[in-house]
């Protein structure tokens, strides 16, 4: 037999051998193109993302928490962090003869386009406290509430009593709150209100985690018992002063006397010399 042939079995042998050695070959080029000597390795899930999961929630893992950064990464939000507070700011009065105007639980296709319809008329700029189911449902509206010029702030995703909540349960409802709210504005919120007014320190905490600062109200219209427009309109102008912040709500019910006492309290406050506005961070 020459030396140039081979049996057919031997021959078989050998393509399965090279065939064998090319694959692995390929396999490592592909692990050595996807983690290059000094790449960072992807951070495991956080928290409450794992939360969402174990929940079975549709949303998908949230994206937006507060991993450890690596050199050159940029992280989720622009600012400082804020300090842990043992309790949220109530008023501004370092804004002046200013007041500040707040709505939770929104955005809801009934009531908040009037809101913000006449808002826009008396050319001024609230605070949305937003539930995050809300938000995912109507991100229309929260687009056009951030293009008029207002703050989207963070009000959970299912509106839950947070003092019942373990820690990463509230992770993982002010987590995907932030982050849906990033997805549709391109920015997370810089502000948090609890459901409720039921804050406790593992909400501080993890607020302050996400960049976030603790808001309530100094002013409580009562807009949610739907007493009547005359009566949300007499609590307004009744505890009106400087860096005063008004709580009222455009979705959690009907909120119909919500949106008529605005147009009949905001004219008053604005000839009263107050003038409405948001804070910044």
């Amino acid at each position: 037999m020459k030396k140039d042939q081979m049996l057919p079995g031997r021959r078989a042998v050998l393509r399965i051998a090279a065939c064998l050695g090319a694959a692995l070959t390929a396999r490592l080029l592909t692990a050595g193109q996807a983690q290059t000597p000094g790449s960072p390795t992807p951070p495991p899930p956080a928290e409450g993302a794992q939360a969402a999961i174990r929940a079975g929630a549709p949303h998908k893992p949230s994206a937006y928490r507060l991993q450890p950064m690596t050199e050159g990464a940029q992280p989720r939000y622009r600012r400082p962090l804020p300090p842990v507070r043992k309790a949220p700011i109530l008023k501004m009065p370092e804004l002046g003869r200013t007041m500040v105007l707040t709505f939770d639980d929104g955005p809801h296709p009934d009531y908040t386009p009037g809101i913000l319809r006449t808002l826009r008329e008396y050319d001024v700029r609230a605070m949305f406290f937003v539930c995050g189911e809300m938000a995912d449902a109507h991100r229309d509206l929260l687009r056009e509430a951030d293009d008029d010029g207002h703050i989207i702030c963070n009000h959970t995703w299912s509106h839950p009593l947070m003092t019942t909540l373990r820690p990463s349960q509230i992770r993982g409802e002010m987590g995907r709150t932030s982050e849906v709210v990033e997805d549709i504005l391109g920015t997370a919120p810089l502000w948090y209100r609890a459901p409720y007014g039921a804050w406790n320190r593992y909400a501080f905490e993890i607020g302050s985690e996400m960049g976030m600062e603790p808001l309530a109200w100094t002013i409580d219209s009562l807009d949610w018992e739907t007493p009547g427009t005359d009566s949300i309109v007499r609590r307004v102008l009744d505890g009106a002063g400087p860096g005063a912040v008004v709580l009222n709500h455009d979705a959690g019910g009907n909120r119909s006397q919500s949106v008529a006492a605005l147009r009949r309290y905001l004219p008053l406050l604005l000839d009263d010399g107050y003038r409405i506005a948001v804070p910044h961070r």
